[in-house]
């Protein structure tokens, strides 16, 4: 759905024979039901519910709109549309994409499409090698990395390229003005938001230390939040603007004794349910803990001597806030659904 107007995206469902997951329609809720094709002819100037019926080479997996543009996002292609008129404006195209990984800015203003880039960045790629031009075998096709191109859906040109993470891109996510990005990994560790369309890194998050999927990322309207939820269980939220410091505005410690290793929680102690936990967890936990604490003290004592981009790697920005979900029914014998997958928003 486009906002809150009656227009609507209506995908076929691959189980049902009179519809095609290939098949798009955008359909008008608010006007009488008459089906009218995009294909050669012109639509009735009639006021109808269907507006348009796309058929696509592949399935669709993802339908993204602001008030001026209609994307759609297939596994090897992504078709840009002008939303007033669905013409096709644009087609990309990308590496495997089964999860549908795109974000498009609501702003219809700074329009920008995000998506992991198909080819890595110069700093990603390996040293070529002399016995690499003798090889008459053709290279494998690349594989995923953690960069990201930011596309402008108004002037149709590549706006910029970010390295965001070392690992492949899980999920991202624009603010509503179109001016942050939000980044996670396939790791799901670490959490980072840069500036659109510059790609300066503002805010790197720790959201854990154990690797899970990140299922949602959601600014609040104003840009002060960012809430993040996980296959955890868990929800995060963490604070930008003015409330939150910029990786290069964060003061270091004069010693380590100015910070107490105590102020600071275990990185991912509210990872693990209660009751999953092991009967040896509280060794473990101790020397875990101790662990932590020693290596706190340490980047806090030499971070006055480092660059602020390595003192940002040790220690990345926390939660302010964190709410853990009630577990998921366990399933039937015999199977049933699978755990449900939590997604995130959050008020003004």
């Amino acid at each position: 759905m486009l906002f809150c107007t009656s227009l609507l995206a209506l995908v076929g469902a691959a189980d049902q024979p009179q519809s095609s997951p290939r098949k798009l329609q955008i359909v008008n809720t608010k006007v009488r039901p008459r089906l009218t094709r995009l294909f050669p002819t012109h639509p009735s100037p009639q006021r109808q519910s269907m507006i348009c019926e796309l058929l696509f080479p592949s399935s669709v997996l993802a339908v993204k709109m602001n008030r001026k543009t209609l994307v759609v996002v297939l596994e090897l292609e992504i078709y840009i549309y002008d939303i007033s008129n669905m013409r096709l404006m644009h087609v990309i195209e990308t590496l495997k994409n089964p999860d549908a990984i795109c974000a498009l800015s609501p702003s219809a203003d700074n329009s920008y499409l995000a998506y992991p880039a198909p080819l890595p960045s110069p700093t990603s790629l390996p040293p070529a090698s002399s016995s690499s031009t003798s090889n008459p075998n053709p290279p494998p096709p690349p594989a995923p990395t953690g960069d990201v191109l930011l596309f402008s859906t108004r002037s149709l040109s590549v706006a910029n390229v970010l390295r965001a993470h070392k690992s492949p891109i899980a999920l991202l996510s624009l603010n509503p003005t179109g001016t942050l990005l939000a980044s996670a990994s396939d790791k799901g560790t670490v959490i980072r938001v840069f500036s659109v369309p510059n790609a300066e890194k503002l805010y790197q998050f720790r959201r854990g230390t154990r690797e899970t999927r990140i299922y949602s990322l959601a600014f609040n309207r104003v840009s002060s939040l960012l809430a993040v939820s996980s296959a955890h269980e868990t929800v995060h939220v963490f604070k930008l603007g003015l409330g939150a410091q910029r990786p290069e505005q964060q003061q270091r410690p004069e010693s380590p004794a100015s910070i107490p290793p105590e102020s600071d929680p275990v990185d991912d102690a509210y990872d693990v349910p209660p009751e999953k936990k092991p009967a040896t967890g509280f060794i473990s936990s101790t020397l875990r803990r101790k662990s932590l604490q020693m290596t706190k003290s340490l980047s806090h004592s030499v971070g006055t001597y480092l660059p602020n981009t390595l003192t940002e790697l040790w220690e990345p920005a926390r939660d302010f806030a964190f709410l853990r979900l009630p577990p998921p029914a366990s399933a039937p014998v015999g199977g049933g659904a699978a755990p449900g997958r939590c997604v995130v928003a959050i008020s003004p």
